[in-house]
């Protein structure tokens, strides 16, 4: 764990769930977290940002001063900021440009995903934002870090339609011993302080709380219940890019940043292997208590 004593961090996104972890795994280490927040932001969420130890502070975002002077002093400017181009690309440019108009040394994008770097444009919405914005930092005077960490494991339990309950099942595309790469959001908060309280890390780190493929999946969960779980194959990888066009080209226009073919085309960059983390750099703070899938699929639902 590293010791954040006399370092500032500033966090965009804090109110958020990865981000009030984040604050929480930061003060923890001791940093300073000035988290920033929207201008008439509610006191429950400025509450609820105070009991992680960050202390909140009220910007204009669209005021590029007020940014800077918000971001001055900081070793890290931190964003855990989601939603689609408005924010990835329009907010986080506006933040970038002030963190480097204050002379921060380093800049951390709000990536957190599977490897995004390795995967084909055009095939993931929101991944292409990602890519789109990972061009411009590293354009930038400022040195930046992404933390990449496949699915968040906490989706396992309802979110990600994989392990059908009801049915006993475990759906999957593609190959059933493919590994999909998973950590839980706590792990992804911890490992992520350690990255922005050091001054010497990577361009990129991968992470990954646990690796399982479908039939692995089928084993836990058949362990955990006493009841036979069985795979499904819903198809090949062609036949899922197909399902894939025709949802979206069904689904009604929303500002959502996760609808449901956006969870399918996740799904697939997951499926297909593109998606793999490797090489892993879990070890390099020294973490070992990462959460296994077994452990959050024994928890409650």
């Amino acid at each position: 764990m590293m010791d954040g004593t006399g370092q500032i961090i500033a966090l965009a996104g804090a109110t958020g769930d990865l981000g009030g972890r984040l604050a929480s795994a930061l003060t923890r280490r001791r940093a300073q977290v000035r988290a920033l927040v929207r201008a008439g932001t509610s006191e429950t969420r400025k509450s609820a940002v105070r009991a992680t130890g960050a202390t909140p502070v009220e910007v204009d975002f669209d005021d590029a001063a007020a940014l800077e002077r918000a971001c001055a002093g900081a070793a890290c400017v931190v964003s855990v900021l989601n939603g689609l181009e408005p924010t990835i690309i329009g907010l986080q440019s506006q933040l970038l440009d002030a963190a480097v108009a204050a002379g921060v040394p380093r800049f951390m994008p709000s990536d957190f995903s599977l490897d995004f770097t390795k995967t084909r444009p055009g095939d993931n919405r929101n991944l292409d934002l990602r890519r789109s914005f990972m061009a411009r930092v590293d354009q930038a005077p400022i040195r930046a870090h992404s933390v990449l960490n496949g699915m968040f494991t906490d989706l396992l339990t309802g979110e990600a339609p994989i392990i059908l309950r009801n049915r006993r099942r475990i759906l999957y595309w593609g190959d059933a011993d493919q590994l999909l790469d998973f950590t839980t959001k706590d792990d992804v908060a911890d490992y992520t302080a350690d990255v922005a309280l050091d001054a010497d890390a990577p361009r990129f780190l991968r992470v990954a709380g646990a690796s399982a493929s479908p039939r692995d999946l089928a084993g836990i969960m058949t362990r955990l219940s006493g009841q036979r779980y069985t795979l499904f194959r819903a198809g090949g990888m062609g036949l899922f890019d197909v399902v894939i066009k025709i949802a979206r080209t069904l689904s009604p226009k929303t500002d959502a940043p996760f609808p449901a073919w956006q969870g399918m085309q996740y799904l697939r960059d997951m499926s297909s292997g593109r998606g793999k983390l490797s090489p892993l750099d879990n070890e390099r703070y020294g973490k070992t208590n990462w959460t296994s899938v077994e452990d959050v699929l024994a928890g409650p639902v």
